[in-house]
């Protein structure tokens, strides 16, 4: 993996402020819901000791620029557990400036298609990369990048080798339902005992996934990725997002 020549943290803090704003604005939860994020700030979230600064509420959004300086989870975490759940998360990718040469196209059944010699086709491509995570496990993570297959993937358990067939396949999104880069998306997750299921932007991507080995119960978790240099250079694939109106019901 490689960054775009000349492209560095500073570089962006100009392209960041021309993303639109107008939109950034909490609303109200709906009936039965609760949020979890007030707004304002981070109460009711774990910040990443030793994080500096890095997440932080920008116009009432919760924005990440993928340079947390905390030494071991740079993961963003609620303090509260849950269980059985429905959330409802905005989250939109700020920016692309990293350029990964290890994207995937991933098949309907979750396998990375392969050339004819066998071996798995990698694509070279503008990337950023988080996620939605549930229940503290990290596996069970829906992820938030810029692959041809979409967000809301389960790259954990998909690509698991002991992972069975049907499970692979049921963690893949059944289709790529992003919005384009600096637009908002919607996740809607629901949650009961070990079975999963998503949609994004109202469009049903993940159908009753069952997780052998989700947690009975865990916090929610923002993911971070990639990191940033003392050179001011992205040393990975960074989580250049933004998150707004996450709420919660639980069952």
């Amino acid at each position: 993996m490689r960054a775009t020549a000349g492209v560095s943290v500073l570089g962006l803090i100009v392209a960041w402020s021309l993303v639109d704003s107008g939109s950034h604005a909490q609303t109200a939860p709906p009936p039965g819901f609760v949020s979890i994020f007030n707004g304002e700030d981070l109460t009711g979230w774990k910040i990443p000791e030793g994080d500096n600064g890095h997440w932080k509420v920008v116009d009432g959004v919760i924005d990440y620029d993928a340079g947390s300086e905390a030494e071991d989870d740079k993961n963003l975490w609620t303090v509260k557990s849950y269980g059985n759940f429905e959330a409802k998360v905005d989250w939109r990718i700020k920016a692309t400036p990293y350029v990964s040469e290890n994207m995937r196209i991933v098949m309907p059944d979750g396998h990375n298609k392969k050339d004819e010699k066998g071996e798995e086709i990698r694509l070279t491509a503008p990337d950023s990369d988080s996620g939605f995570i549930l229940r503290g496990s990290g596996k069970a993570q829906l992820n938030i990048w810029c692959w041809p297959v979409g967000s809301g993937e389960m790259y954990g358990y998909r690509t698991a080798k002991d992972t069975a067939p049907a499970l692979r396949a049921a963690v893949t999104p059944a289709l790529n339902a992003d919005n384009d880069i600096g637009e908002w998306n919607t996740f809607e997750v629901t949650v009961v005992d070990k079975t999963v299921t998503v949609q994004l932007n109202g469009k049903l991507i993940i159908d009753k996934a069952t997780l052998p080995d989700l947690p009975a119960e865990g916090p929610l978790g923002l993911q971070h990725h990639g990191g940033v240099g003392k050179d001011g250079e992205y040393t990975g694939i960074p989580a250049l997002v933004q998150f707004r109106n996450i709420f919660v019901k639980e069952l």
